[in-house]
């Protein structure tokens, strides 16, 4: 059986988690009235999830489920499991329609970016585990004010998880700098393309994860980690892929919130076939390549360059044009892609950001355009 026919009859499913910031319009800084729109659109449910079909309008609790997240005006949104491009397009469809007509009702913008651009702060939400981890944090918690899109792939086993992770290391850095959407923070320009990236890299887990040998080992040395620094228990684990606790899927954590829902989806449908190639072997291994400082300085130069500047060729170790390693990679992931029906998807949304930048570009654009460009594009954007 070849690997399209195997794609074929054991598509792996997939999730979507996004973050998404209300902001003053004139502003453009937090607002923290997201527990007041959460509870507009879904009764809260337990554990602090929300249910959020009703809210929606859908009348189908398979749509998903809203939140909160670490500060007051963020509100997460988390799929259901899904199956294909056309479920996930349905549901973050409809979570972003409904969540912009209340930020609308509101007087704000409801905006999916690594990090709010305005230069007000937000308080932290309720919750022991958030106060620990603010306090842990010290003079690190006020620029903890980053959202991310959090794509969960299915896995068959945690030692499958493991073995998609190897393949993935070298990787992680053409897929932020295709995805890097976070170029402003507290009111400036940082100069980087992802921003959010850098003020992860604080955390005590951050940026690629080690290269583990197997679940076994990957297990015995994350349970090592807990009680140090920020990592407060196995959720808190940062490192931009993990294995999920709860599910069975490897999580990938390295996105920057997406300023179109269609770039949301892409990017998890990217995931999904990345996943698979790395899990059956069809990503090419170049020892050279992972080292870990390559792999991690690849991830700066990335975060920092975005795609104006050569990336690190995971199959050479070498700078090479940052489209040309888009293109490859893109290459690696088009079997699974074409055997799920999701390519054109793909493809139409990497040609989009080709010409017209990634959502880092389009952000400076509107920036210095100045009269409201950037409020604009925030909210045409965020239900494109």
């Amino acid at each position: 059986m070849t690997m399209v026919q195997h794609l074929a009859t054991a598509q792996r499913s997939f999730g979507i988690e996004e973050e998404v910031m209300l902001l003053d319009p004139d502003t453009l800084a937090p607002v923290d009235v997201a527990q007041e729109v959460i509870a507009e659109l879904g009764a809260v449910a337990e554990d602090g999830a929300t249910d959020a079909a009703d809210g929606i309008g859908a009348g189908d609790a398979s749509i998903g489920w809203i939140g909160h997240e670490f500060l007051r005006a963020q509100v997460e949104f988390s799929s259901p499991v899904l199956a294909d491009g056309a479920a996930a397009s349905r549901v973050v469809g409809a979570f972003r329609s409904a969540l912009a007509g209340a930020a609308d009702r509101r007087g704000l913008v409801a905006a999916s970016i690594g990090a709010p651009i305005g230069a007000g702060s937000s308080r932290v939400a309720e919750g022991d585990r958030y106060a620990r981890f603010c306090d842990e944090l010290g003079a690190i918690a006020a620029d903890h004010r980053i959202m991310g899109l959090h794509v969960h792939v299915g896995v068959a086993s945690r030692d499958e998880g493991v073995v998609a992770m190897r393949g993935l290391r070298p990787w992680l850095a053409p897929l932020l700098a295709l995805t890097a959407n976070s170029p402003c923070f507290a009111g400036r320009d940082t100069g980087f393309a992802s921003w959010r990236t850098i003020v992860g890299r604080r955390f005590t887990t951050a940026s690629v994860p080690p290269d583990f040998a197997d679940a076994a080992d990957y297990d015995r040395r994350i349970r090592a980690l807990v009680g140090l620094g920020t990592t407060l228990d196995l959720g808190s684990l940062a490192w931009m892929m993990r294995l999920a606790e709860r599910y069975p899927t490897l999580e990938l954590r390295l996105f920057d919130a997406q300023l179109r829902g269609g770039e949301a989806v892409a990017a998890a449908l990217l995931s999904r076939a990345l996943v698979e190639a790395a899990a059956t072997g069809a990503l090419p291994h170049v020892p050279a390549a992972a080292r870990p400082e390559l792999v991690d300085a690849a991830v700066w130069h990335a975060a920092r360059h975005g795609l104006d500047d050569g990336l690190l060729h995971p199959e050479t170790g070498e700078l090479a044009p940052a489209w040309a390693v888009v293109e490859r990679m893109l290459a690696h992931a088009a079997p699974a892609l074409e055997a799920s029906g999701d390519r054109a998807l793909v493809d139409d949304a990497v040609a989009r950001i080709r010409v017209e930048g990634t959502g880092a570009e389009r952000q400076r654009t509107a920036l210095a355009e100045g009269d409201g460009a950037l409020r604009r594009l925030l909210r045409a954007s965020f239900v494109d």
